[in-house]
């Protein structure tokens, strides 16, 4: 019997969310959706069990035997060849630091080796899910970003993450790019917004969501989302150019506040003749989950093969 479908798991900062995917429909199987909250501070041992549990949740509802395998939408840092963690110096998953993530999770399961698992870093995971049965699929070419604790960015083109060449930035991302007093990733990002607000009213706040409901009636915190859009089109504007992208595709938390922040960043790209139209993830959290299930597609793991060890 030939298997048709894929597991896709998002591996979040908190949590774990996975489910089944038709790799012909390109459609999450109807009741498979499964989440974890999962403690990033943990053993080793107790985080890929949990992992394994929400893995074996989804497989409860299909059946494991129509399962080709599971992909796995990954942060970095991380060998995603080999599936090897080198996640260290940051507050989560440190434990899992030179742990082989397939063959935990293989164990954890009980498994043969016939279940493939495979990995691919979430940012671009969320980009191909996009590019394969979302916002960009209408397109060849593509950046799409994630806004939230960090700034997460994959450069698209025919469905493929773009990892090197003169086209794009090192490792094909941008949050690593100088600016202004750091990196972009200190400026487009939860920290900054948080940061800033409390550094003009002294004022502390969750973070962007409380920041967008206090905004009608707050002009600080609209004024800071005005300047988020505009220095964030500024920015993205010549890499959006030099790759040709035709559309800008934007997901993450910040995403939601997209009405704040949406006019600022359309009138930012056209000022820097910048004609790439930016749009609103239309698969949102299931985005990664649908580009990691991706990877047990055998085209596009054929040709994404050569870019896994540059991510």
């Amino acid at each position: 019997m030939e298997k048709h479908l894929a597991i896709g798991a998002d591996i979040g900062g908190s949590h774990i969310t996975c489910a089944a995917v038709d790799l012909t429909t390109r459609e999450i199987i109807k009741g498979s959706v499964t989440g974890r909250e999962v403690d990033n501070q943990e053993s080793a041992e107790v985080i890929t069990g949990t992992w394994a549990d929400a893995l074996r949740e989804v497989m409860s509802v299909t059946g494991v035997e129509k399962i080709k395998g599971i992909g796995f939408a990954m942060p970095g840092p991380f060998d995603y060849v080999k599936g090897i963690s080198y996640i260290k110096g940051v507050t989560k998953y440190e434990k899992l630091y030179g742990l082989n993530i397939g063959k935990a999770i293989s164990s954890r399961l009980g498994v043969s080796d016939d279940l493939l698992i495979r990995f691919m870093n979430d940012a671009s995971s969320f980009a191909v899910g996009e590019a394969w049965a979302g916002s960009a699929s209408s397109v060849v070419r593509s950046l799409d970003i994630t806004l939230g604790t960090g700034f997460g960015s994959a450069f698209i083109n025919g469905k493929i993450p773009v990892v090197d060449g003169p086209e794009v930035p090192r490792l094909g991302c941008v949050y690593h790019l100088p600016y202004r007093e750091g990196i972009a990733d200190d400026y487009f990002s939860t920290r900054w917004f948080t940061g800033e607000y409390k550094m003009i009213t002294g004022k502390e706040i969750r973070g962007v969501r409380e920041l967008a409901e206090i905004a009608l009636s707050d002009r600080i915190a609209r004024d800071l989302f005005t300047d988020f859009g505009e220095r964030l089109g500024v920015f993205l504007a010549p890499w959006l150019k030099g790759f040709g992208a035709e559309m800008l595709v934007i997901g993450g938390n910040i995403s939601h506040a997209f009405n704040l922040f949406g006019e600022a960043l359309e009138k930012a790209l056209k000022r820097e003749e910048c004609d790439c139209q930016p749009v609103l993830s239309a698969l949102k959290e299931d985005a990664a989950i649908l580009g990691s299930a991706c990877l047990l597609d055998d085209d596009f793991w054929k040709s994404v093969q050569h870019a896994l060890p540059l991510m």
